[in-house]
């Protein structure tokens, strides 16, 4: 059993962030169109992750972000260690089961994505944090809407433009072009969940503090 309260709500929200953050990678490697508008699938899952990632910043500060984004950093890692061994061990041969082929042409592919999105992950992450305290320290508990969307507009710029770099631009997957709507699509689209999601936000912190039937105390932390 937890020993508190806010050891529970902690554990929830990590599992949640790394559950999503997971998903994404695994599912990252299929591209998706929109309209004009290319983008991964993975992207699905990522305003979970944001809100959650705004929630932890606000309830558990800088570090309990910091060390749960380099605990999903390290899984995501093991994620493509186990897919690699996956893909190197041979299917039988049967009619029943999924052909190294067809294993490889899912999960293979996506192990390079992978990979980009690990270096994206960590770069925005840090990012995000670093605003998201600027702005708690310039605001105090006021106004969560504008360091939590300020937060998840500037980080996510980043990486939008990093894993699709890396990931498709760089191996040549797709053009300079491809790139740049792809990269602006999936930023267009994360900044749009982000702003949708604020009412999210300030439920999730309403049902925080009644659940721990307290007042979130206000972190002292300085950049």
């Amino acid at each position: 059993m937890f020993k508190t309260k806010k050891d529970t709500v902690y554990i929830i929200l990590a599992g949640i962030f790394i559950t999503n953050a997971i998903v994404a990678e695994l599912i990252g490697g299929k591209l998706i169109q929109i309209g004009p508008f290319i983008m991964s699938v993975g992207i699905l899952p990522w305003p979970i992750v944001f809100l959650t990632t705004d929630l932890i910043n606000e309830h558990f500060g800088r570090e309990g972000v910091k060390k749960l984004s380099f605990i999903t950093a390290g899984l995501i890692a093991y994620c493509i260690l186990l897919l690699y061994l996956g893909v190197q061990i041979p299917a039988i041969k049967s009619t029943a089961t999924v052909t190294d082929d067809q294993f490889h042409a899912v999960f293979g592919q996506g192990l390079f994505i992978m990979v980009a999105s690990i270096i994206a992950f960590l770069i925005s992450q840090l990012i995000d944090v670093s605003i998201f305290w600027f702005l708690r320290n310039k605001t105090g508990k006021k106004m969560i809407w504008l360091r939590s969307t300020g937060s998840t507009i500037i980080s996510q710029l980043f990486d939008s433009f990093i894993v699709s770099g890396i990931a498709f631009w760089l191996t040549g997957k797709v053009s300079t072009s491809q790139y740049i709507n792809m990269s602006a699509s999936g930023y267009t689209f994360k900044l749009i969940i982000a702003i949708a999601l604020t009412p999210l936000i300030y439920l999730g912190h309403y049902l925080i503090e009644k659940y721990l039937h307290q007042e979130t105390p206000i972190l002292e932390e300085k950049i």
